[in-house]
């Protein structure tokens, strides 16, 4: 175990280096001038001198490798920098915006978990059935629709139609049913189809047959054997499919006008923000980097056969 902690922590380190990087540099060359967006010259005038002096008082004269130079010593001393928009401590800024996010993906997962994973079983057991056909149709028509749209579905039935739930902000739990729902039911989809096809090959392996001939009960067999070994694929698709979640996260979040990371970030990107930016960048791969590693390490409980494999490699 501290072997492939180490390996992690050095894995993060080359991972994070190479994220800032790239981010930084992406950024840099994007077209835009945060200094243009700061002096907000649309509406005020300015001349050339303060443009020129407000471009060398915040460092963009400089080379670019002095430019991230300076970032990256910033970083070591845990300095993300001041938001341009804002005036405030980047970290302080996405702390606070933090929590929204988190209630919105826990959300999310809760109506997920809810969907596929009733769905899913149900399909695998009653294989060829009307409920295997009904959500395995059900799947598709979810995959196919687009998050956004069905946002806009529930935001017209719910918020106008019937006018029961908010569909703006972040006002208690009932402000975040239909952020929840629309993100929530975008990405089961995905996980109904899966979870049905791994438990079909758990359900059709030799030691299922075996616990049946030791004359297990069905339901047993089910939740202590076939459901745990079927879980490994889902946990590994869920770990690759992050990236998307934290992107329909994003979308959810200006859609629903839900104050979180997402909302903060597009904000950012309209307004130059840089120093915002290289902040969401990073911490969102910190957050992934450490659920893949969760999803690495759950593979030991899940599946007993990486610890034999790790001890005979060992030896």
């Amino acid at each position: 175990m501290l072997r492939i902690l180490l390996r992690k922590f050095l894995e993060v380190f080359v991972f994070l280096l190479f994220i800032m990087f790239v981010s930084f540099l992406f950024i840099r060359l994007a077209p835009g001038d945060p200094v243009l967006t700061i002096l907000n010259v649309d509406e005020l005038s300015v001349s050339q001198e303060q443009v020129e002096a407000l471009r060398e008082e915040m460092g963009f004269n400089d080379p670019l490798p002095v430019q991230f130079g300076n970032w990256l010593l910033d970083f070591v001393k845990m300095d993300f920098g001041v938001s341009y928009s804002t005036g405030q401590p980047v970290m302080q800024t996405l702390m606070r915006a933090l929590p929204a996010t988190a209630e919105l993906t826990m959300g999310a997962l809760l109506v997920m978990l809810t969907v596929a994973i009733p769905l899913g079983s149900l399909s695998a057991l009653y294989r060829g059935s009307w409920i295997d056909q009904g959500s395995r149709i059900l799947s598709i028509v979810g995959a196919a629709v687009p998050s956004f749209w069905l946002g806009l579905i529930l935001i017209d039935l719910f918020g106008v139609r019937f006018g029961n739930l908010p569909t703006m902000g972040r006002d208690g739990f009932t402000s975040l049913i239909l952020p929840s729902l629309t993100l929530g039911l975008a990405i089961s989809s995905v996980y109904v189809r899966l979870l049905r096809s791994s438990l079909l090959d758990s359900l059709s392996q030799e030691f299922v047959r075996s616990a049946r001939a030791r004359g297990l009960s069905e339901g047993r067999i089910f939740f202590l054997h076939a459901f745990r070994h079927s879980l490994p694929p889902v946990i590994t698709v869920f770990g690759v499919s992050l990236g998307s979640l934290i992107g329909g996260v994003v979308v959810i979040e200006v859609l629903f006008a839900y104050p979180g990371i997402g909302k903060l970030v597009v904000d950012a990107i309209r307004q130059r923000d840089y120093p915002l930016i290289q902040g969401y960048i990073l911490i969102m791969a910190i957050v992934v980097f450490l659920v893949n590693t969760a999803v690495d390490l759950s593979y030991r409980y899940l599946n007993p056969e990486m610890k034999l494999k790790e001890r005979e490699a060992l030896r």
